[in-house]
């Protein structure tokens, strides 16, 4: 279910933005209408999109890092609150402890994270290290690329009844691993899958998607602009007029519109190292969305240039 700020504010009759919104009051004081998405396993809206973090990482003292936490604190101002990292993405986990602390933003986002360990002890010790990394609580954690499933979903099931953990999932980048992902999604309850998925690699969207939508999972989606490779075949192409029947001011809304409108819970998680390019995308959380028939219109546009 996607839902704006604007029509939720009217169907709350006065609950408050808040209190739906998981207590972020940021939100409610914007003025922007926010296109939030509803996980479907607790009914929380977040906003629909995410970031990825694969390339935060470096010295907490170099200018490199100090960057990235005006990318965080951008990224926060304008609505974004889901973060995405993992401890296989170099010091991420670190990083974001550091520049989350600093700002006074950690206790404001929801953040997920991963463990990739066959071994069952070895994945309890790589999550504690998350958690002391990250310094503070743990919204989602994902077993990276299907690895050690069976043995971390084990733990993070028994964390998850605990309280430690809100929700659970698992993740792939890979096509090839679809038909496994697919089978874990039948024999476990997660709250979350992570999946491959854009305009020109849509696999997911013809069994993964439509089985998260059945079993009530949520869906972050990473490489939603195609590794990159979308704004090549775009370079040089004008926006066509049809973009702004659905308020994309740029390919990039155009993209990760495009996955927002799924039917399913979708969140894209487009990394994002540059002020220009979280503002670009966060536009994508602002306006209409494409309906069915123009999902149709953009996936006959882009064959006729992929």
């Amino acid at each position: 279910m996607k839902i704006s700020r604007r029509e939720l504010i009217r169907m709350s009759a006065g609950t408050g933005l808040a209190a739906l919104a998981g207590g972020w009051n940021v939100l409610a004081a914007s003025s922007a209408p926010f296109i939030l998405t509803t996980i479907p396993s607790t009914g929380q809206q977040v906003p629909s999109v995410g970031i990825g973090t694969v390339d935060f990482r470096g010295d907490t003292a170099s200018p490199e890092v100090e960057s990235l936490g005006r990318i965080l604190d951008l990224f926060y101002s304008l609505g974004g609150r889901l973060i995405d990292t993992s401890p296989n993405y170099g010091n991420s986990e670190e990083v974001l402890g550091f520049l989350l602390g600093r700002l006074k933003l950690r206790d404001m986002v929801f953040m997920a994270t991963k463990v990739d360990r066959e071994d069952q002890l070895q994945g309890i010790e790589r999550m504690e290290g998350s958690f002391q990394r990250l310094g503070g609580e743990i919204d989602l954690m994902q077993v990276h690329n299907l690895r050690g499933t069976d043995a971390e979903l084990e733990t993070m099931m028994a964390w998850k009844e605990q309280g430690r953990l809100r929700y659970i999932g698992v993740t792939t980048h890979r096509t090839s691993q679809h038909m496994e992902l697919e089978q874990v999604m039948v024999k476990y309850p997660l709250d979350f899958i992570q999946v491959n998925y854009s305009v020109a690699d849509r696999d997911a969207a013809k069994r993964i998607l439509p089985l998260a939508q059945e079993k009530g999972m949520a869906a972050l989606i990473n490489r939603p602009f195609g590794d990159g490779n979308l704004f090549s075949v775009v370079r040089g192409v004008e926006l066509p007029p049809w973009a702004a029947e659905f308020d994309a001011k740029s390919w990039a809304q155009v993209f990760l519109k495009y996955i927002i409108s799924h039917p399913a819970a979708t969140i894209p998680i487009p990394g994002m190292t540059k002020p220009h390019h979280v503002q670009d995308n966060m536009g994508a959380m602002t306006g209409r969305l494409p309906d069915a028939l123009q999902r149709k219109e953009i996936e006959q546009f882009m064959d006729t240039i992929l």
